[in-house]
């Protein structure tokens, strides 16, 4: 509706009433339309601040405020959406937060040289498969025990780490894997992974509770560097811890975290 058809209405009660109104009364009438003028000015104000603060969090949002693109709401519907707005920037802000002392947590086990990144709206901690492998097999070596030993220890001496729940992913290069006790790229994934998870929630150094750990195997599906050059399928053979999230972290991490 615009400002025309506003003040017609609210100028209507003033006409009925004939060419004999008052100047005062014609006045009163101006000012309560733009005082209505005002507030529905005031609450787009408003209302759009909040959506640029909730798109610099998360991004476009596909459903959510549909009916606020509107040009014509009426104040109430402008209120019901700038709370709407409101509540969920607090619910990401919330998430933000919870990710980055997440993350902070984890800067110990940067420190120690491995990646910990958000992957596929995972975070996630990678681990070198040929540092904890040798080619081809999926006995931990010494030195894959020892990284894996003080990956359990960070997320052991922390209660709020420990009672989360994670999933070990074993991963490939391309190079074709055929015969042998694994089969293919699958077979040898998923007994790496099987190693790890063992070793964390079984070994003698550091037990971690059994309930919160899973693990699969992913072959060479999921790369994080072309297989076209040798430093790319390095990258590639790797096993990585997932901090699966709970429901109300399902967002898009990427955004949240940059």
């Amino acid at each position: 509706m615009n400002r025309t058809v506003i003040l017609a209405l609210a100028l209507a009660p003033a006409l009925t009433l004939g060419c004999g109104h008052s100047e005062e009364e014609w006045q009163a009438e101006l000012d309560k339309y733009n005082r209505v003028v005002s507030e529905r000015d005031a609450k787009d104000k408003e209302l759009n601040e909040a959506k640029a603060h909730v798109a610099d969090l998360e991004g476009p949002l596909q459903r959510m405020g549909a009916e606020t693109s509107k040009l014509e709401l009426s104040l109430d519907e402008r209120n019901k959406a700038l709370e709407a707005y409101k509540a969920r920037a607090r619910q990401l802000e919330a998430i933000k937060a919870r990710f980055e002392l997440l993350r902070h947590k984890l800067d110990e086990l940067t420190r120690m040289g491995l990646q910990v990144h958000i992957h596929r709206n995972r975070m996630v901690i990678s681990l070198p498969g040929d540092v904890l492998f040798d080619s081809g097999k999926d006995t931990l070596r010494k030195d894959g025990q020892e990284i894996l030993g003080k990956v359990a220890a960070v997320i052991k001496n922390d209660p709020t780490l420990v009672n989360r729940d994670y999933e070990v992913a074993g991963h490939t290069d391309n190079a074709p894997l055929k015969g042998g006790p694994f089969h293919d790229n699958w077979g040898l994934s998923l007994m790496r992974a099987r190693s790890v998870l063992v070793f964390l929630v079984e070994g003698k150094t550091s037990i971690l509770p059994k309930l919160h750990w899973s693990a699969g195997g992913f072959g060479d599906t999921d790369p994080v560097a072309s297989n076209a050059t040798k430093e790319g399928q390095q990258k590639n053979r790797r096993c990585d811890i997932i901090v699966v999230p709970s429901a109300e972290e399902m967002l898009d991490l990427t955004a949240l975290t940059r």
